[in-house]
């Protein structure tokens, strides 16, 4: 099958590489001329785990390519996929579908044959609808249908959820539509992965509503978090015994300094403001959303009084940068919020991550300095702060970390170590919902 993938983004490139992986002649495009180049010489614009050889590999078998001629590949396709981004629109919370529709302005006049249009991005209900119109008018003459698969990619396990899905959600309005997807998919009959096919609708909203309710998992288990702290309680032991009730399950109930992320922070707005335009309640979710800004705000409390009230002239090395390990995205990474706090206060901020750091260094404040080595970021510090969990944080040498630093503080914002076990090795130890 001949897919296009417009955009060349996160999404459109692991989805086209992955359909190129299946066997589907792909061709990403993207208007960023550099990024195409960039992309067809193997070169990666983001860190994925896996991407860069999934890439190779279709790029070397010609089954993958790279470009800016948009007319020349949706005129052979038989799937348009529309993978481009939709930001949240500055202080409304309404995701911005300006590219998308843009989008299929500039693939209608170049349709050919039956053609379907698949929304790949994250985008409200009535966004395929839209998109319909917009090509209909454009070209009346076109042989068309509008699709929704919305993806389920974790970021830094992109390749396996793909390639192994919990599900695969197909809203069509034609068997013509869903016949065409299905082929697409059939490999993944070979692990029996189910498919969803539903309305446009549904599976606009079905994305939606995953993001929403696992955002609300990660704000639960966080403000119980604060009341363990208040009460004496564990909140790892309070987490695993509500995981271990089927029908709440262990995921996503991890105390930590709260969400980021392209998704969550996102679809949770996007969520509330599609609610509020069809006048239904979103109470739960815009609760969310609150209590999501209101731990950040409270992880800067936590660290100014392991360092005594004052953070002034302290040096604070910060261990993890992006939103999560396994990526090297810093879109609304909990760190944007505290760090900025914590030099306002006079604080000297010294930072280590393993993928993060050329990104981080055009979001955070210029005042914020980076080391590359681990043990050189804690060198002198007065405070350690474990503000994400990668996996080069989880075996730090106690004796070392205590004679370099200045001070004894460690903030641990994932709970990565056991307090008894820093209490023994001198370390004055915060962490989040437990009694350190």
């Amino acid at each position: 099958m001949n897919v296009v993938m417009i955009g060349a983004g996160y999404v459109g490139l692991v989805s086209g590489a992955c359909f190129s992986e299946f066997g589907a002649s792909v061709v990403c495009i993207d208007l960023d001329a550099e990024r195409v180049e960039r992309l067809a010489a193997g070169e990666m614009p983001i860190y994925e785990p896996g991407l860069e050889n999934l890439v190779e590999r279709n790029l070397n078998d010609g089954r993958l390519q790279f470009g800016t001629d948009l007319a020349a590949a949706v005129s052979e396709a038989d799937l348009v996929f529309i993978a481009v981004g939709t930001p949240t629109r500055r202080g409304e919370g309404y995701a911005d579908l300006s590219y998308v529709y843009q989008a299929a302005r500039d693939i209608a006049p170049h349709l050919s044959g039956y053609t379907v249009v698949v929304d790949k991005s994250t985008v409200p209900v009535g966004t395929a609808a839209e998109v319909k119109r917009i090509i209909s008018e454009t070209n009346p003459e076109a042989d068309f249908d509008v699709a929704s698969n919305p993806e389920f990619l974790r970021e830094g396990a992109a390749i396996g959820d793909f390639m192994r899905p919990d599900r695969v959600v197909l809203g069509v309005e034609s068997e013509r539509a869903e016949r065409a997807l299905r082929e697409l998919y059939r490999p993944l009959n070979l692990i029996e992965a189910p498919i969803l096919v539903t309305d446009l609708e549904s599976a606009e909203l079905t994305k939606y509503a995953a993001n929403a309710f696992l955002a609300t998992k990660i704000s639960f288990i966080n403000e119980i978090s604060q009341l363990c702290e208040e009460v004496g309680a564990d909140v790892h032991a309070v987490a695993k015994g509500m995981g271990l009730d089927g029908r709440i399950g262990k995921k996503f109930l991890h105390a930590g300094p709260g969400y980021g992320g392209s998704c969550f922070p996102k679809d949770t707005l996007a969520l509330v403001r599609t609610a509020q335009e069809y006048g239904v309640s979103s109470r739960i979710v815009e609760a969310v959303v609150e209590v999501n800004a209101a731990q950040k705000a409270r992880m800067v409390t936590k660290i100014r009084h392991a360092l005594d009230d004052t953070v002034s002239g302290k040096r604070i090395a910060v261990l993890g940068l992006t939103f999560k390990p396994g990526t090297d995205d810093m879109r609304d990474a909990p760190a944007l919020t505290i760090l900025p706090q914590l030099l306002d206060r006079g604080a000297d901020i010294i930072a280590h991550d393993p993928q993060g750091i050329d990104e981080a260094r055009e979001l955070l404040p210029p005042q914020v300095s980076y080391s590359d080595d681990i043990y050189a970021t804690i060198e002198g510090a007065d405070a350690v702060v474990l503000m994400t969990e990668w996996n080069a944080y989880r075996g730090l040498h106690f004796k070392r970390v205590r004679e370099l630093m200045r001070g004894n503080v460690f903030v641990d914002l994932r709970n990565v170590y056991e307090p008894q076990t820093m209490r023994d090795h001198g370390f004055h130890y915060a962490c989040v919902g437990r009694e350190a």
